[in-house]
């Protein structure tokens, strides 16, 4: 919170500013940064690798800092230990170090920040499978957005970090999916636009014998073997049906930590077992759009505890669009992503 400003609180400010020490003055972000990295890969060799600078030049930024801490604390902040060693960094370079990656980092998200206020940026995350969702609306906006100079950063965000990544601000919309249960809205502190619903499906590639072509009841899943994924909207299914220690219930064959791992692991049967997934995946990988020519899509009984379907939709963080005028850009996605949702639903 900003304090009042007064006469006498300038005058003080004034004075603080002016009385900044003249050798501080001359350091400079891209020395700082330089410094930070050093610390991150241990040597100047290293760190002009990592910024596709010469040596030399780094080592000549270590040197001025070195020289301008000695004048200001009275240490060095790198030592070189010798050759083939990586630096030794005093205390008060470790402390700078900290300062500067907490300096640039506020930086960033400050110039990001105000990127957003003013519109001339917005970051879309997106899963796998949803992207296309943002590629069934970019080309109504591509026009406005190249006009204005707006920038669209897209990323790729795994189901089990959507929240995370809008709650910290590193996304400002997200395509993504959660377990809802059937036919009931879905309950959220963000604001949601739904697109489509689905079922889980099962693909399998044990003969019929094994398991027979006919929906797959939840004692008969529990026998099976399974390849479970370590986390995301599957796990999150697993874990409402067999409760939250779901490995030591189910008979797990293997921990994927990918959809394709899955799909491969089983098609070049590498592994006999199922593997839950959405229904349009399984239809893919079974009709040969995706990896599974080897195998059967079965769908699963009616008798699971809740009843559960995979909810696909945009979602964002509450309230902030209000605090945007309607040709910003988030509301732009937002109300393009509204128009186009097959459920028609805001």
């Amino acid at each position: 919170m900003t304090a009042a400003r007064t006469p006498d609180h300038d005058a003080a400010l004034l004075a603080e500013l002016l009385d900044c020490p003249p050798h501080l003055l001359d350091l400079s972000l891209d020395q700082l940064r330089t410094l930070a990295i050093v610390r991150v890969t241990g040597s100047a060799q290293r760190a002009a690798k990592a910024l596709g600078r010469e040596q030399s030049s780094v080592q000549k930024q270590l040197d001025n800092l070195n020289t301008t801490a000695v004048r200001l604390v009275g240490e060095a902040l790198v030592l070189k230990q010798g050759r083939g060693k990586d630096y030794a960094f005093t205390a008060s370079g470790d402390e700078v170090v900290d300062l500067a990656i907490s300096q640039l980092r506020g930086w960033n998200d400050r110039l990001h920040h105000t990127r957003r206020r003013v519109g001339s940026t917005v970051t879309v995350g997106t899963t796998e499978f949803t992207v296309q969702f943002l590629g069934s609306i970019w080309p109504g906006l591509r026009t406005e957005f190249e006009r204005r100079g707006i920038q669209l950063k897209i990323e790729h965000v795994r189901t089990r970090d959507l929240w995370a990544r809008l709650d910290a601000k590193q996304v400002d919309l997200v395509c993504g999916s959660l377990a809802a249960e059937h036919g009931q809205p879905v309950a959220l502190d963000y604001d949601f636009i739904e697109w489509h619903r689905e079922r889980v499906a099962l693909l399998t590639n044990l003969t019929t014998r094994e398991l027979p072509d006919t929906p797959v009841p939840a004692d008969t899943l529990r026998a099976l073997p399974l390849l479970v994924p370590s986390a995301g909207l599957l796990a999150q299914f697993l874990g409402r049906w067999y409760g939250p220690d779901y490995r030591g219930v189910l008979n797990v064959v293997a921990d994927i930590d990918s959809l394709n791992y899955g799909l491969t692991l089983l098609d070049n049967e590498l592994l006999h077992g199922a593997m839950l997934t959405t229904e349009r995946v399984a239809h893919a990988a079974v009709t040969g759009t995706l990896p599974g020519t080897n195998l059967r899509n079965i769908p699963l009984a009616h008798d699971y505890n809740p009843d559960l379907q995979i909810v696909t939709g945009i979602f964002a963080r509450p309230g902030e669009r209000d605090r945007y005028a309607p040709d910003h850009p988030l509301n732009l996605l937002w109300t393009a992503f509204a128009n186009a949702t097959p459920t028609q639903t805001t």
